[in-house]
């Protein structure tokens, strides 16, 4: 395959390393938990945890508008300019410039700036689905911000978020929306049969109220738990027979049996000629492998083509 001639309908995706940008990864992982648990903790519990989810915008990441007393206050991660916006419902505005900073300076500056606003929130301070983790107040370890790296992290999820909400609109059962989870630090996308799940055996109730229901879940993540680069996963829950065995679209991807979930790796992704309809078919592929030895009732579920 020629790459080197310029395709005007081929997006530019740019490399992501994860061995090059880890350290940025971490701080940002950290950073955008100490915001989402702001919102968990002000916020109502929706069904499966999607209340607490950060949301895309137009360059960058949003908690939405979160209630507090008799205000509103939404808190956005703006990865062009570099900068955290604190904005209320009563024209009051707060910035922090993202820049290179220990977890702990940009905890302390971040509070500060919404007591500055009238905003008082406590939070649990530990980090979660994190090695090692550390308070967020004590953290002096993660402190690097690579901006460079940051905004092509930034373009790989405006990306995928394109091609995952045309993916979603295909489904007319229930679906969480397509969202950004800051424990995982993950873009995801779930499908829902319609039918109670059995319990998980050991399930805490994080995971017990994430996996209340049969599922089909797909996403994007830049990597780790063994998996040495970003990638884009598929999975269900609970994995019906010979779904690990099936063969799934494109041939670049995998199942991985410690994940218990279907890999396609974002180098591949951007290195095809045609990565929408590589990623596109992965999404299908697993869900229709998923769908089908999981019997749902697809006719109900899938919106038909005319």
């Amino acid at each position: 395959m020629d790459l080197s001639q310029p395709d005007s309908n081929r997006p530019v995706l740019p490399p992501l390393p994860l061995s090059e940008w880890q350290a940025t990864y971490d701080t940002l992982h950290m950073w955008t938990q100490i915001v989402g648990k702001v919102r968990l903790a002000q916020c109502p519990a929706i069904n499966h945890w999607w209340g607490i989810a950060l949301h895309l915008t137009a360059n960058g990441l949003t908690t939405t508008p979160i209630p507090y007393g008799n205000l509103t206050f939404e808190i956005r991660f703006d990865f062009v300019d570099h900068r955290l916006v604190i904005a209320t419902s009563e024209g009051d505005e707060r910035v922090l410039k993202l820049e290179p900073q220990s977890v702990a300076e940009f905890y302390r500056r971040f509070m500060a700036a919404l007591h500055d606003l009238g905003i008082d929130v406590s939070i649990y301070r530990m980090p979660v689905e994190f090695p090692n983790p550390v308070r967020f107040d004590e953290d002096v370890v993660h402190a690097s911000y690579d901006a460079d790296a940051v905004a092509r992290f930034w373009k790989v999820l405006k990306w995928s978020d394109e091609v995952m909400q045309e993916f979603r609109a295909k489904f007319i059962g229930k679906s969480s929306p397509v969202h950004f989870f800051w424990g995982s630090f993950d873009l995801a996308l779930t499908r829902f049969s319609g039918r109670v799940a059995p319990p998980r055996p050991g399930a805490d109730a994080v995971t017990a109220e994430a996996y209340s229901h049969e599922v089909s879940s797909a996403g994007f993540w830049p990597g780790g738990s063994g998996v040495d680069g970003a990638a884009y996963y598929s999975y269900a829950a609970p994995e019906p027979a010979g779904f690990a065995q099936c063969s799934v679209r494109p041939g670049a991807a995998f199942y991985h049996p410690e994940l218990h979930e279907y890999l396609l790796m974002y180098d591949d992704v951007r290195r095809t000629k045609s990565p929408k309809q590589f990623l596109t078919d992965f999404l299908q592929s697993t869900y229709d492998a998923a769908a089908s030895l999981g019997k749902w009732d697809r006719a109900a579920l899938e919106r038909s083509v005319a």
